[in-house]
């Protein structure tokens, strides 16, 4: 298979699946009615036009015959009167009437064979349209009724769009709040260790530092800890399990008083 063959089948796959996404089967079948309606409204205009050219052929029928009868008057008169040349004339107009009439006859016949037919498909057209009308609202209603319960269906389960997008909402709220209380936790740890300066409230130089000293002995504990574990020394004591005394205060050097005069 080429490839524009490929790209040809690819397209109208695609244009196929956009159109039974886009098609409506209500609106379809509303209008395969509408047209089915025209279609019928065309065929009754139609019975209508023949009818009329028959009234017309009829009223020319009429026409002529009353015109034979009157040159067959005038013959018997003109007879009557002895003059047979008058009489002639008159019967040679009414034979030629009469050969019209006859071919009006005939049309007349033809369009009212035309106009019975029409009449008939006319009325098996109305017949299936009122058939096709019944079963087009008897499937737009099984549809509607099928939508409404997918639609609920697909709600309950989570699955339509509109449902997924609520999802998608609330995961994207929920990921945002996990990102900002994990924000806030590292800027709190940060403002614990000293690494960020906190500008909202006081500074303490003194508690800072202290701060510093008391994580630097923790530091040398772990690491007393480790050569321990590994043998390279002694297992870290505090200071009282050293043995160490605690600090004494010292020896308050007072200055006695003593008399002007008096030995040193």
């Amino acid at each position: 298979m080429s490839v524009m063959k490929r790209l040809s089948m690819i397209f109208r796959s695609k244009a196929n699946k956009a159109l039974d996404k886009m098609e409506d089967p209500r609106e379809t079948l509303d209008y395969s009615y509408q047209r089915q309606l025209e279609l019928l409204q065309k065929v009754r205009r139609g019975v209508a036009d023949v009818a009329t050219s028959r009234k017309r052929v009829e009223l020319q029928i009429n026409q002529a015959e009353a015109e034979a009868a009157k040159r067959e008057s005038q013959a018997k008169s003109a007879l009557a009167a002895g003059r047979e040349d008058l009489a002639r004339d008159a019967l040679s107009r009414r034979t030629a009437i009469q050969a019209q009439v006859a071919d009006l006859r005939i049309q007349y016949n033809n369009l009212q064979g035309e106009e019975e037919k029409l009449t008939l498909a006319s009325q098996r057209l109305q017949s299936k349209v009122d058939a096709f009308r019944t079963r087009k609202e008897t499937i737009k209603a099984t549809y509607t009724a099928a939508e409404a319960q997918t639609r609920i269906n697909e709600a309950f389960s989570g699955i339509s769009e509109e449902m997924g997008d609520v999802g998608l909402a609330i995961q994207r709220a929920e990921d945002k709040t996990a990102q900002m209380q994990a924000r806030a936790g590292a800027i709190d740890e940060l403002l614990a260790s000293g690494a960020l300066d906190d500008y909202t409230g006081q500074r303490d130089d003194i508690q800072s530092e202290l701060d510093r000293m008391g994580a630097g002995g923790d530091v040398e504990l772990e690491l007393a800890r480790m050569k321990a574990e590994l043998g390279q020394g002694p297992a870290p004591k505090s200071a009282i399990e050293q043995g160490q005394p605690a600090a004494q205060p010292q020896p308050q050097h007072t200055q006695q008083y003593r008399q002007p005069g008096e030995a040193q």
